[in-house]
């Protein structure tokens, strides 16, 4: 399980999330490690693709303490996603470390999901900035044409 007040990276996806950043004069497009890891559980929640950690990064990117999530004001994902995924009110209590460190594993599996995505999705980029913009504009498109395909009100009266 994961260590309570720290959000951990894989091992073997820490040179991605670090690519990922213009931390230490990087060209990534997100400015933080959380921020990167953010938009990589997300991307896993809406693949719906949770995977499990195997081995911890304990450098660049060492855990990330949790902090600098609520600072930023990404907690609510945590919380959220923790939530869905559980469908228990109770994940949101600030008060029982248990749902704390169950929070987190769930918001660290989603975001590893979603890094493998990334992996596959800027194999071969040079520039991540561009090739995200691609990946979020194709997704934006595709989600649109499937509403408009299915929806039937324009046959109401």
């Amino acid at each position: 399980m994961a260590e309570t007040g720290r959000i951990r990276v894989g091992k073997d996806k820490a040179g991605l999330v670090k690519a990922l950043t213009s931390i230490d004069g990087g060209t990534g497009p997100f400015a933080t490690f959380a921020d990167a890891i953010v938009f990589a559980a997300a991307l896993g929640a809406k693949h719906n693709k949770r995977v499990p950690l195997g081995e911890i990064s304990k450098r660049e990117p060492a855990p990330i303490r949790l902090e600098y999530f609520t600072s930023m004001g990404h907690d609510w994902l945590i919380k959220l996603l923790g939530v869905t995924e559980t469908q228990d009110i109770n994940m949101l209590s600030l008060m029982e470390e248990e749902y704390e460190v169950q929070r987190n594993h769930i918001f660290e599996e989603y975001a590893n999901g979603g890094l493998e995505i990334l992996q596959t999705e800027l194999r071969g980029a040079v520039d991540y900035s561009e090739r995200l913009l691609l990946i979020l504009s194709a997704e934006r498109f595709q989600s649109d044409e499937q509403e408009e395909e299915f929806d039937l009100s324009k046959f109401l009266f």
